[in-house]
């Protein structure tokens, strides 16, 4: 006799309003049971109804998300860019125009007393005519796959124009040589997790310190790759989240010759580049519990400093009189400020970067504080497995106008979604340049300007990028412009990466680098690869 079955009927109803669910679609199930079946025989037939629903908002009769290369935004949020409702990201007004809505930089006489001496002493040193700016526009070489994990942060040699010194998630340092391309080395002994920031020694240039989530500061010898503990914060290894220090902010403050470092509880440490100890005893600098990410030392007069954290602020200090709670401005952010840094000539402006998708400027650190003079809308809020986007000066610019930031929202250009490096005007909002390859499909968090030549370094998931601008280009030999690809690209590209799934679609990268490379051998036989764009 067949044993009767303990389940119930199931009955699919289609929607018949909305479109066939197709397998890539979010799909909602409503179980509905009638009432007048309720008391059959304990199996009472299930009907299931399945709608198209929103991915944001799980409500049915629209969509959001990606279709092809464009975002679409849930109409019942708020914008994704300005975070305003009203619109979506794709109608934006800031996305049209980034200086939309934006006040230009006031030129008017000030009364203030410390503003007045800045004019007369320090600002006469500044050319009066603004350069033009050029605009590295063009990639001239690249490592595809340099790093291991994610590349984190980037730094320029003081005095060798063509070495670049990049820090990944792994904590390895890379060295490269892209005056040669194919000399790099990297050092992947140093730190055991996250390297976060990195200072070249002032007193030093074949030396340099890195801050990390090991909670240890280290000096490495370029040339020899061997590394000097100054501090280690965790010395009995993990006891836990609770007790567990990392190191996030660093710089180097020349005047007092000492390193400062900030961790995840908020407080800010002293390290003497002379004996290489641990200076006096840590301060509470911002919320305790919270990260500090960033340390900016006043180029004119360091012992100005500047920090930011996940506690909304960004605080000025003066290092003479350094105390929990004697910050000299509070600079307030609606969200998490993932950078703040001093201007390079004068010092005298500030420049900050939040997650809530704003560009903050204050045009002079001797007048009212309490509120920026511009905010710029820029899309920059990200989601998880990406290193934060950073505003960073071109310190070239002598009218200290011009900042360089990658962008996270893609646009779509000739159906590829790419993720362009933007240029900004910080003085009108107005954006200059966005550059991009269609190669790099993948986002560029960090970027670098050279601080003597028309050069910006870029690292776009493991890959590192030199941007020249075109007229330069040309006259550079052929031979060159080169891409070196590191690792075993064409074995690894169809595996799963595991535990290296944090980063943004790197495979998206070497298909379209690999068939460039292929076409270009067929065409010239030749094992460089010269990249231009298309």
């Amino acid at each position: 006799m067949r044993r009767r079955s303990l389940f119930p009927q199931v009955v699919i109803d289609r929607d018949t309003e909305s479109e066939e669910s197709s397998s890539e679609e979010e799909e909602e199930a409503n179980v509905v049971l009638p009432e007048e079946e309720r008391v059959q025989k304990g199996k009472t037939p299930i009907t299931i109804t399945l709608k198209k629903v929103c991915k944001v908002c799980k409500k049915s009769g629209h969509e959001a998300g990606f279709r092809g290369a464009t975002y679409i935004d849930c109409p019942m949020k708020p914008c994704f860019l300005c975070k305003m409702p009203g619109h979506t990201t794709v109608t934006c007004p800031h996305r049209v125009a980034t200086e939309y809505g934006m006040v230009p930089a006031p030129h008017k006489n000030t009364t203030n007393p410390l503003e007045f001496v800045f004019q007369r002493q320090l600002h006469p040193r500044l050319p009066p005519i603004k350069p033009a700016h050029v605009i590295p526009d063009q990639v001239h070489c690249a490592v595809i796959r340099y790093h291991s994990r994610r590349v984190t942060c980037l730094e320029f040699h003081p005095t060798n124009n063509n070495i670049l010194l990049s820090g990944d998630k792994k904590g390895q340092l890379g060295i490269w040589d892209f005056g040669k391309v194919h000399e790099k080395t990297v050092y992947g002994n140093i730190h055991n997790c996250i390297l976060n920031n990195m200072k070249f020694n002032p007193t030093n240039d074949g030396s340099i310190y890195a801050a990390s989530s090991d909670g240890t500061i280290s000096c490495t010898d370029l040339e020899t790759g061997i590394s000097l503990s100054l501090m280690n914060l965790n010395p009995n290894g993990w006891e836990g989240p609770s007790s567990w220090r990392m190191l996030y902010g660093l710089d180097v403050n020349s005047d007092r010759s000492v390193v400062l470092v900030a961790d995840n509880f908020g407080y800010l440490y002293m390290a003497d580049i002379r004996s290489n100890n641990k200076m006096s005893k840590p301060t509470l600098i911002h919320k305790k519990g919270t990260k500090v990410v960033g340390l900016n030392c006043n180029p004119l007069q360091p012992d100005l400093l500047l920090s930011c954290g996940n506690d909304h602020f960004a605080r000025i200090w003066d290092m003479r009189r350094l105390e929990a709670g004697s910050s000299l401005y509070n600079l307030e952010h609606k969200r998490v400020v993932s950078s703040a840094y001093f201007s390079p000539l004068s010092g005298s402006k500030i420049l900050t970067t939040s997650l809530d998708n704003r560009i903050r400027v204050w045009d002079s650190i001797f007048g009212n504080l309490d509120y920026p003079s511009r905010e710029i809308v820029h899309s920059h809020d990200f989601n998880r497995y990406l290193t934060a986007f950073r505003a960073e000066w071109d310190a070239k610019d002598s009218s200290e106008s011009l900042v360089v930031i990658g962008r996270y929202i893609s646009e779509n250009y000739d159906g590829a979604a790419l993720h362009p490096i933007d240029f900004i005007n910080i003085s009108t909002g107005q954006l200059v340049a966005e550059v991009m390859d269609p190669n790099i499909t993948t986002i560029s968090s960090v970027n670098k300007l050279h601080p003597r030549e028309d050069i910006l370094a870029s690292g776009s998931s493991r890959s590192l990028f030199i941007w020249r601008p075109k007229k330069l280009d040309i006259a550079l030999p052929r031979e060159e412009k080169r891409m070196v690809l590191c690792g075993e690209v064409s074995k690894n590209r169809n595996k799963k990466h595991g535990d290296e799934s944090d980063d943004d679609s790197e495979n998206d990268i070497f298909r379209s680098k690999d068939n460039s490379l292929k076409q270009k051998k067929l065409a010239s036989k030749s094992s460089s690869y010269k990249s231009r764009r298309s």
